[in-house]
């Protein structure tokens, strides 16, 4: 059993941590070699770098420092995918097919699970994940294609479940937006998760759809603390922006849930009932959560990164996990990987419930409708006679 309580919870990964001004604004504090490289790399100084930099005086101080550094910036590859809806028949989610027009995230967020996927493109799941990102360019003329083949059979599509659609480079690319332009004319089905406000640049398109009963959008409100979240999630949105854009969603006719997810033991936890009150506040019809997930290399990313924020806690939040997931750090079985088992993720359940209930939350959620869906014709093709 691996509980994470039998080592040390506030070490740091030997070897992957770069220096803090180079990632200044970044989430994981380390950029560990993916598990799928057959060579670990470690950096160090050999006392040979700037050598022009060095002056007379200074002829026995030859390492670098931290501030000649530059900081990490933001890389986007162009990637040519053949598909653009993911297929999943997994039974504790409740859609079977995803749009991705993004790998990696930049808003850094340090728990999320996504990470590990950079590891098939043979990247870091740490600093990697956040700065060396890929787009889909052909992300709308793909689905265009796929919506349009004989037999296809409409049901609710998931955007945004790995990496958020609304992350800053989609400001530049509008992948998102060119996404739900197509869906909106085939009368397509789709649910939105992100934290970014900047989903509110493409009201023009959800609220006719959401009139529809076409769109709803789960917006994650992960902590009320704006330095918690400056941590743990330093390129997303505030909180308050996060709320104000619930608000507006609503008010534009537009079903918001809102998402307390990942549930943090003793780091966010506490936060379950005020979350889900300013949400409600705000427009929300529909609440969920998520116990905290560290799928591979992400375990080891928590630890290093509550060893530079939150020493202190790191104990309490591993022991707590390995409560909730039968003495493991994470436990992948359907049915218990989203909310553990035990008496902590039974309390946590219970208080979710307690909570929804006394705000009014709905008990059933909202079904999008996929008996509107059709296949447009094309600009200057015929119309079909049957």
């Amino acid at each position: 059993m691996d509980s994470g309580c039998g080592r040390e919870t506030g070490r740091r990964l030997a070897g992957s941590t770069p220096a803090a001004r180079t990632r200044r604004g970044r989430g994981a504090t380390a950029n560990p070699t993916g598990r799928f490289e057959a060579a670990q790399r470690e950096a160090f100084s050999d006392g040979w770098e700037r050598q022009e930099d060095i002056g007379e005086d200074q002829e026995d101080s030859r390492e670098v420092r931290a501030d000649d550094l530059p900081p990490l910036r933001t890389e986007v590859t162009l990637e040519r995918a053949r598909t653009i809806i993911t297929r999943n028949d997994s039974p504790d989610i409740g859609f079977d097919r995803s749009i991705n027009p993004y790998r990696g995230c930049e808003h850094g967020c340090v728990y999320c699970f996504a990470r590990p996927n950079h590891a098939y493109a043979g990247l870091s799941p740490g600093l990697d994940f956040e700065t060396k990102l890929f787009a889909k360019p052909d992300a709308a003329s793909l689905l265009e294609r796929e919506l349009s083949a004989r037999g296809y059979a409409p049901r609710t599509i998931a955007l945004g479940t790995a990496t958020d659609p609304y992350q800053p480079i989609e400001r530049r690319y509008r992948l998102t937006r060119g996404v739900l332009e197509v869906l909106a004319r085939f009368r397509h089905p789709v649910g939105l998760v992100t934290k970014s406000d900047l989903v509110l640049r493409d009201l023009d398109i959800l609220a006719p759809m959401a009139a529809e009963g076409l769109v709803k959008v789960a917006l994650s409100v992960t902590t009320l603390d704006p330095d918690l979240a400056r941590r743990m999630e330093p390129r997303a949105p505030r909180p308050e922006k996060r709320l104000r854009a619930i608000r507006a969603l609503a008010e534009a006719g537009v079903p918001v849930m809102v998402l307390v997810a990942p549930l943090i033991p003793g780091l966010n936890d506490h936060e379950i009932e005020a979350i889900l009150a300013r949400a409600r506040d705000a427009g929300a019809s529909e609440a969920g959560g998520v116990l905290l997930r560290l799928p591979h290399e992400l375990a080891d990313l928590m630890r290093d990164w509550f060893a530079e924020h939150y020493p202190d806690r790191a104990r309490r939040t591993f022991s707590l996990l390995a409560q909730s997931r039968g003495g493991k750090v994470y436990d992948a079985a359907y049915g218990r990987r989203f909310t553990g088992t035990g008496p902590y993720a039974d309390l946590l359940d219970r208080r979710m419930r307690a909570a929804m209930t006394r705000l009014g939350y709905p008990a059933e959620r909202l079904r999008l409708r996929a008996d509107l869906f059709a296949v447009p014709v094309r600009v200057g093709g015929q119309y079909s006679l049957f």
